[in-house]
């Protein structure tokens, strides 16, 4: 997304949630959306088919207590 882009859609959001947004919280809110934007545009990039699931269940592993070395 544009930064124009990001303002729009920051400016439009707020509007639909009637969310108040102080001017001085406004540059912050919008460099975390540009953070977010980016994210998903790097999700979106990956390219996946029909084929592709998410895990159904997350496993944690856990940390080795080895020393690196």
């Amino acid at each position: 997304m544009t930064p124009a882009q990001i303002e729009a859609y920051v400016d439009a959001a707020a509007a639909a949630l009637d969310l108040p947004l102080s001017p001085q919280h406004r540059p912050g809110v919008l460099q975390f959306f540009a953070l977010a934007a980016g994210f998903a545009e790097q999700l979106q990039a990956v390219p996946l088919d029909a084929h592709d699931d998410p895990a159904p269940v997350f496993v944690p592993v856990e940390p080795s207590t080895k020393a690196a070395g």
